[in-house]
């Protein structure tokens, strides 16, 4: 009997919490962002797919492609737009992972490896994206391939230009990413 009652006053005391985890960062991004002047430029999204190029989730996109921009200039983001599935979004998701566009200086994103639903992705191969809108129909897009589980590493950071016009190619430079588990 002593027992029980001892038992039974411990567990009405002093009840066990359960402290829910944040999952520990996977990725980290840093890029330094110069605004241009003009029409048509300053818009960039960062998004993770899978290896298989399955999108995963948006870590930022400028608000003004997000909200539907897209529609109004097709060059905007192309890539990001088709891959995201922005379409069909709430206009709440979209805000969710939408900004305005920036002031010129070092941008820095930390991916906790957590899908768009919010689910731990597993251990595996990734791809980081960087796609910016530099005028018009002049594009970039860094691709930065890595892999989850394998501890702290720097990654290469590939980049490609579409389009003619080299002077915008400062606004999205410096682009650095690192494994963080």
């Amino acid at each position: 009997m002593k027992l029980t009652l001892f038992v039974f006053v411990i567990t009405v005391l002093f009840p066990v919490v359960a402290v829910a985890q944040q999952p520990a960062p996977a990725v980290e991004l840093v890029f330094d962002f110069t605004r241009q002047s003009g029409r048509a430029t300053n818009q960039f999204a960062v998004w993770i797919e899978d290896a298989q190029g399955r999108y995963i989730k948006t870590l930022d996109a400028t608000r003004w492609t997000a909200r539907g921009g897209w529609r109004n200039r097709p060059t905007s983001i192309p890539i990001w737009v088709r891959q995201s599935g922005v379409s069909g979004m709430a206009r709440p998701q979209i805000d969710a992972m939408s900004n305005a566009t920036p002031r010129t200086g070092t941008r820095t994103y930390i991916w906790d490896g957590t899908d768009s639903r919010g689910e731990l992705v597993p251990n595996g191969n990734y791809i980081l994206f960087v796609e910016g809108t530099l005028r018009w129909e002049n594009q970039v897009l860094y691709r930065a391939p890595f892999t989850i589980g394998q501890g702290s590493t720097t990654v290469q950071v590939n980049v490609e230009y579409t389009g003619n016009s080299t002077e915008e190619r400062s606004m999205i430079g410096n682009v650095r990413v690192r494994t963080l588990r």
